[in-house]
Parts: C-alpha cells; structure tokens; sequence
C-alpha cells in the first residue's frame, strides 16, 4: 500500500515557542543553538536546569530537567534501584543519570509528526519534568546523602495528606 505524504513545511521553531514561555516566566534562560535553550527554573527543594532540544530528523522535542546532585560511585547501584521503582510510577517520561557525570534528570520527549508545537504542549512538557523532580527529589536525596534504601527512601516520600491543619 502507497502512502500518500503530504508536504509539509514547519513554520516556526519550537523553541522559539519555549523562550516565549521562559520570558514570560521570567525564567533564566541560554539559547545556545537554534534548536537548543537552557533555563534555570527555582524548585521547592533545589533549583532546576531545563534543557529542551529540537530534533528536526525526529521532530520531537526533547526535555532533560536535571537537578544538581551528582551520584557517588559508592550509592550508583542503589539509585539505579530507586529510578526503576519511580519510573514503574511514571505514565509519561523517566529518571536516568547521565553517565558522564553521575548526574540525575528527567527526560521526557514531544514527538511533533508534522503538526505544530502549541503552547499548552510545551508548558505541559515543562510542567512534566519539573513536577516529576519535585515529586522524587527527596527521595533520591535520602538514596545519595542519607544512605537509605530504595524502597525506604520511596516510601519516606510517596505519601499523602488528608485533612487541614
């Protein structure tokens, strides 16, 4: 069976789109390429380092929400414990360290095929990484600095409130 591919020709950049949106934020931000920019968004716990990266072979943007906390050696297997029980969680998105540098992030990827970035897309996508770090930064801070397990460090911060004080 032929498929029928009809042309099609982006208008706009879709990170063109995301530094609208840090500007309006007022969020630090770095355009370092085209189809790169880096922005500094403040977190609950620590402050965040959004990458979002366009791919036009993919056409899908990439986000890399990464926090400062870099993974001895000594607790790299019990991380890689905890980040398989979090991203079992996880609908959309995951936790990874980056080899290089023992360092955590959340990745999560917006495949565009053809159509055009809105702005709830990308706030979505952003909203994504930052709310899934936010969720799990203490968790993976109890793993690294507190020397607590997998399992303890999950359930020390997966809970929910009930009531008002």
């Amino acid at each position: 069976m032929a498929s029928i591919e009809p042309s099609f020709d982006r208008t706009t950049n879709p990170v063109d789109m995301v530094e609208k949106l840090a500007a309006i934020h007022d969020w630090p931000f770095e355009r370092t390429t085209d189809d790169e920019l880096t922005l500094n968004v403040e977190g609950s716990w620590v402050d965040y380092h959004v990458s979002l990266n366009w791919r036009d072979d993919l056409e899908a943007l990439h986000l890399a929400c990464a926090f400062e906390m870099r993974v001895p050696e000594a607790r790299i297997a019990e991380v890689y414990r905890l980040i398989a029980l979090v991203n079992e969680q996880l609908w959309l998105g995951h936790f990874d360290i980056w080899p290089q540098d023992g360092l955590l992030l959340f990745r999560h990827g917006l495949m565009l095929n053809k159509a055009e970035l809105t702005v709830e897309q990308c706030e979505a996508l952003i909203a994504s990484g930052l709310e899934a770090s936010e969720s799990y930064y203490q968790a993976f801070q109890y793993v690294v600095w507190a020397g607590k397990s997998a399992p303890e460090a999950l359930a020390s911060t997966m809970f929910a409130t009930k009531g008002h004080a």
